[in-house]
């Protein structure tokens, strides 16, 4: 396996720490979820890299050692860059919830750079969330945040656990303790860090929702049975709508898929990235 470097890469108003492992066949590069990071991916991105795979894997904008949000700002524009900086004219992009949702507006704003899109539990700008289970818990996050303090802190990240890793449908007690302490440790980092940027700005997106018919990559979408009514109902947009879509429900699994079913996730990605 070739030794994975880091490095950063300079985009408008900020800068992108990323990771890359030099390797043939098409670049992969992985997109981590909302309020967590890169590391969110240590297993794939090893793995793939062990089998001399060219992978990438980056802290979105607000996340992780990149730049805090201090303006208006575009993700498939800092996508672009990278792509640009580590000279990968086309890439397969997989992504994880808001990675995702970077995804599909990078394959629409930015057509020429992705070659495929494997999107597991997307995000979809112009969706909005409406499930009153997300609704209440993100309308408790806010409020705890604002409070402020280490205990302030304490509830958002719960409140993000609920959602994103237990889901609607399992109690704290019915999910992996281990998980939920490493996503715990991980949006914990990234609020102490970044929390000055929440609201700062405005993310400018594709708005995807009324454009899906326009992708012209296949796409693999992974979605985990036990994940909110928003989240499948995204899925099953994309997967309908997109021209060379296929969907696929992932069981035992809810918005973590690749975290939680690490074997389903890594065969399909397999069989995905062997058609290119």
């Amino acid at each position: 396996m070739t030794e994975a470097r880091t490095g950063t890469v300079t985009v408008e108003g900020g800068e992108l720490s990323y990771e890359l492992a030099e390797g043939t066949g098409p670049a992969v590069v992985l997109l981590h979820g909302g309020l967590l990071d890169r590391h969110s991916w240590d297993e794939q991105f090893t793995r793939l890299a062990a089998a001399g795979r060219h992978v990438v894997r980056y802290d979105a904008r607000g996340h992780g050692r990149s730049s805090t949000v201090g303006g208006d700002h575009s993700h498939p524009d800092d996508l672009r860059a990278l792509l640009a900086h580590l000279d990968v004219p086309r890439a397969v992009l997989v992504g994880l919830s808001l990675g995702s949702r970077i995804a599909l507006d990078t394959a629409l704003t930015h057509p020429g750079c992705v070659a495929g899109l494997v999107l597991t539990a997307p995000g979809v700008s112009g969706r909005p969330f409406t499930d009153p289970f997300v609704t209440r818990h993100t309308e408790q996050q806010i409020a705890a945040l604002g409070a402020g303090g280490e205990e302030g802190v304490g509830r958002f990240v719960e409140h993000f656990l609920r959602m994103w890793a237990d889901g609607p449908h399992r109690s704290p007690a019915e999910v992996d303790g281990a998980l939920r302490e490493r996503l715990r440790a991980s949006v914990t980092a990234n609020v102490l860090r970044h929390a000055a940027g929440f609201g700062a700005g405005r993310a400018r997106e594709a708005g995807a929702a009324g454009r899906l018919g326009e992708l012209a990559a296949p796409a693999l979408v992974l979605t985990g049975e036990l994940d909110g009514a928003d989240i499948l109902a995204n899925a099953r947009a994309v997967a309908d709508t997109a021209p060379h879509a296929r969907g696929l429900l992932v069981p035992g699994a809810a918005h973590m898929v690749p975290l939680e079913r690490p074997d389903l996730f890594e065969a399909e990605l397999d069989a995905f990235l062997a058609a290119f």
